[in-house]
């Protein structure tokens, strides 16, 4: 009998990915000399390189953190690690910035400065979720323990939830891996996750829009799942057990499932 949900948050309950647009877009028209797209380009390619450089990547591949939350993060959490991170990330969301610049033949580092912090406050200020996130929770927060298990940094994400309360007050847990320690799809965050609901994996489904790691965590813990397949990808080495194009298709799923003996 099914009586948990897990629920991913970034791109799955908010649309993380739409946020980081937007910071782009208006960041960037701050720069009336080049083509917004292609600044923003740009700086996602030397975001990128830069962020697999430090020292600190391993550790943010594993607790799950991406080189765009590097750059808005402020990362002062518990740890050594998030210490360290800590003291990268202002330079490296200034050298983020500076280096996509150069690339597009501005060199400007004062420039590179002001944009890094500007691109801080549009990610404040472009919080967006799915249009159907709030409705599916409410049909199923009354008959469902409802938990949050989002990688990330506690900081970030909870900044995440401060901006948009209104979907951590429909959860009855929220576990984040930066507390924990380790990050989806490592199964010990999942059986930390069914401890705290105190439920078993056969009573928990999972729903998430990363095959490799909503997707593949649930499988290697005997967990149900859905995956949210937004952009019409290809499952090839990890199978999910359902699969649907946007949020609200998990309802006849979810009660298909919960139906059955």
């Amino acid at each position: 009998m099914i009586t948990t949900l897990f629920f991913d948050l970034d791109d799955t309950l908010l649309w993380d990915k739409k946020s980081i647009e937007m910071a782009f877009q208006a960041t960037c028209q701050h720069v009336k000399e080049l083509d917004p797209n292609v600044l923003e380009q740009a700086v996602r390619n030397e975001a990128r390189k830069l962020y697999e450089s430090y020292p600190t990547y391993p550790f943010t591949q594993m607790i799950g953190i991406n080189p765009f939350e590097g750059l808005w993060g402020t990362f002062n959490d518990a740890g050594e690690d998030f210490e360290k991170m800590y003291q990268l990330m202002p330079e490296y969301q200034k050298a983020a910035w500076t280096n996509g610049l150069k690339a597009c033949g501005i060199d400007n580092p004062t420039l590179g400065d002001t944009l890094a912090k500007q691109f801080i406050k549009e990610r404040l200020n472009h919080p967006y979720v799915y249009p159907e996130t709030f409705d599916v929770l409410d049909q199923l927060k009354d008959k469902y323990q409802l938990l949050l298990l989002t990688n990330g940094a506690p900081s970030l994400q909870n900044t995440k939830l401060t901006l948009t309360p209104e979907i951590a007050e429909r959860f009855n847990h929220i576990v984040i891996s930066g507390d924990f320690g380790r990050g989806k799809p490592d199964p010990g965050i999942f059986e930390y996750a069914l401890n705290i609901a105190n439920v078993t994996a056969e009573e928990v489904i999972m729903i998430g829009d990363n095959l490799m790691t909503d997707i593949l965590g649930a499988n290697r813990t005997g967990i149900k799942n859905i995956w949210i397949n937004h952009h019409k990808q290809t499952a090839d080495n990890v199978i999910p057990t359902y699969q649907v194009d946007r949020l609200k298709e998990i309802i006849p799923i979810i009660e298909s499932i919960s139906r059955q003996k």
